[in-house]
């Protein structure tokens, strides 16, 4: 008999509500204090100075408003852990969207004052099920915004890393939803039971064809914190790099997960 299909992880639609309002809260009151110097720092997302970041993470939020402003398609086209791979194809146009933006928004906090009020107000009165069409694909607003968990935590650390001290930050809820989205994505694209994958407190999945364990303790099992789980999904940090480094502890001799990420990139 086949193993039993996995259920889908479930949010709580006014947590995840929350949490995307507090983590863009926290990432607007530290891009508010970053001299003109800083804002013309690198990043580690290459040809982005920190001013471009900070002008996408209103990008990334304003596409909740703008996609209900939009008509709403018929039927959903995208689950939730499809959405990881869904972004790469995009990379080009959000590019150049990006550079328009902070090109065209020297105030960067009038641009997350609007931005923080479109979304609070369309978040006040959207149904989770409204559909939005999105340019990944149509989704539902509850699965739209836990993506947009990912966009806030990851954009965070990437500024966190690009200034010194800036130290912006993570919601707990926020951080906990993102790290459960690209776990589950790791799952969905490594479907199996030989390796146990942790990243405590927030999530622990099992993934890999090969033998599946029932009880005690698994012969394969990778374990790391959220930040370095995330990083690893998007490509900030090599599997190499993080295991040397001993952020990853990997046992076994199905536990190297190197080929299969990052995620999304």
């Amino acid at each position: 008999m086949p193993p039993a299909k996995k259920r889908a992880r479930t949010y709580d639609p006014a947590k995840i509500r929350t949490a995307v309002l507090t983590q863009f809260g926290h990432v607007r009151e530290a891009v508010r204090t970053l001299t003109p110097e800083q804002l013309a720092l690198p990043t580690r997302l290459e040809g982005w100075t920190v001013r471009e970041l900070a002008a996408h993470v209103t990008m990334a939020v304003e596409t909740v408003s703008r996609n209900l402003d939009r008509d709403e398609p018929t039927k959903p086209e995208l689950t939730l852990v499809d959405w990881p791979f869904a972004t790469a194809v995009r990379a080009a146009d959000i590019d150049d969207g990006t550079r328009e933006l902070a090109l065209a928004n020297p105030d960067l906090d009038a641009l997350f004052a609007r931005t923080e009020e479109r979304i609070t107000e369309a978040l006040a009165t959207a149904p989770g099920t409204r559909l939005l069409a999105a340019r990944t694909g149509a989704m539902t607003l509850a699965d739209y915004l836990v993506t947009r968990t990912v966009e806030l935590v990851v954009h965070t650390d990437d500024l966190n890393a690009a200034v010194p001290g800036l130290d912006i930050p993570h919601d707990r809820q926020t951080l906990a939803a993102c790290t459960r989205l690209l776990a589950d994505a790791l799952a969905a694209k490594a479907p199996g039971g030989s390796t146990e994958v942790r990243i405590p407190p927030y999530a622990v999945v099992q993934c890999v064809e090969g033998p599946r364990h029932t009880r005690g303790t698994p012969p394969n099992v990778v374990e790391t914190d959220p930040l370095t789980w995330i990083r690893l999904a998007t490509g900030r940090v090599t599997w190499k790099d993080a295991v040397e480094a001993a952020e990853v502890s990997a046992s076994g001799e199905r536990a190297d997960l190197g080929g299969l990420l990052p995620l999304m990139s």
